[in-house]
């Protein structure tokens, strides 16, 4: 099969098209044909050589896929030949096909196109984590959700506002309209506003319950001025830098906050495995009903994946961007 790979660290246009080994698929796993995959953060880093592979993870790209069932293991329950699907995966996205084991799979219902579903899996789950496991978020709560126009800030906004919560975000100013449209209470333009002065502001000074950070310890002084006392901090990334200045822990113990660190590649298979089992309970249907929609910014053919990575690197995206493989599909 053929599959997008580098020959070594460095820009996007190190990635090319290459025949790879065929993926063998364990009695557990069935054999999909992707038909669209899209890019996350971890890709860039990944092809940069910021990024180490984890152990026994694919060396290909690609965090996650939809397409269509090709074969299914001895092993395998609950799918068949011909069953559209989408999942994550931990790498080998980047491909015409991948081996994927059957508790990680989605099923698509009849509206849901490949290149929709292809946005879904990492954003949502991601945010899923996050907001549920992690957040333990509660009905009437305010969440901040940093870098609101992400594919994890897009998907946020709207899991918070299935929960009963009010979400607000952090964002540049000319994307607040589509992030209003997606249920965000507050937008806030962070080169130009305090966005913890803007977050106590409208939580009338008590401060937010939750905060999502992908920026990291540039934002954490700032991130505990705008916590309520009991408030979570969940940091996804630390795209700003990691080290801190000017820290001191009275915040902290003050309003006993809980700051947790969090990355889904470096989890394990049962981790994942039930992640997309409570998800596919509590959250799939939703996307069956339209209550929830994934949000697809720019869709590319794979053969132009080094715009789709150059075009991520530019942050001009609100939600997802995705590559088709071999189909047309709106």
């Amino acid at each position: 099969m053929k599959a997008i790979v580098f020959d070594q660290p460095g820009d996007a246009q190190q990635l090319h098209l290459a025949d790879v080994t065929d993926p063998a698929p364990a009695a557990a796993a069935v054999l999909l044909h992707i038909a669209a995959t899209a890019l996350n953060r971890a890709d860039l880093l990944q092809r940069e050589g910021k990024y180490p592979v984890p152990p026994g993870a694919s060396p290909i790209l690609g965090l996650e896929v939809a397409g269509t069932v090709l074969e299914v293991g001895s092993e395998a329950n609950g799918f068949e030949v011909g069953d559209n699907v989408c999942a994550l995966v931990n790498g080998g996205g980047y491909a015409q096909q991948i081996a994927v084991d059957h508790r990680m799979l989605l099923k698509l219902p009849e509206r849901l196109s490949f290149t929709k579903a292809a946005a879904i899996p990492e954003a949502f789950l991601t945010a899923f984590q996050a907001l549920h496991w992690i957040g333990r978020i509660q009905a009437g709560e305010t969440v901040l959700i940093h870098a609101g126009a992400s594919g994890v800030g897009t998907a946020a906004i709207q899991l918070v506002k299935l929960a009963g919560a009010i979400p607000i975000v952090t964002a540049s100013a000319h994307k607040h309209e589509r992030l209003f449209e997606l249920g965000a209470a507050r937008c806030i333009d962070y080169k130009s506003q305090d966005f913890a002065a803007a977050a106590l502001d409208f939580t009338e000074g008590k401060g937010v319950d939750i905060i999502l950070d992908f920026v990291g310890g540039p934002y954490l002084n700032k991130n505990l001025e705008a916590c309520a006392t009991d408030a979570r901090i969940v940091s996804l990334a630390a795209l700003g830098g990691a080290r801190v200045p000017d820290f001191t822990m009275a915040p902290f113990l003050r309003k006993r906050v809980q700051l947790t660190g969090t990355t889904m590649r470096s989890r394990t298979d049962a981790y994942r495995q039930r992640l997309t089992a409570d998800f596919r309970e509590r959250i799939w249907p939703h996307f069956a009903d339209g209550t929830l929609i994934a949000v697809v910014d720019t869709i590319y053919d794979w053969e132009e994946v080094a715009s789709a990575h150059d075009y991520m690197a530019s942050n001009a995206n609100v939600g997802k961007i995705v590559m088709t493989i071999g189909i047309v599909d709106p």
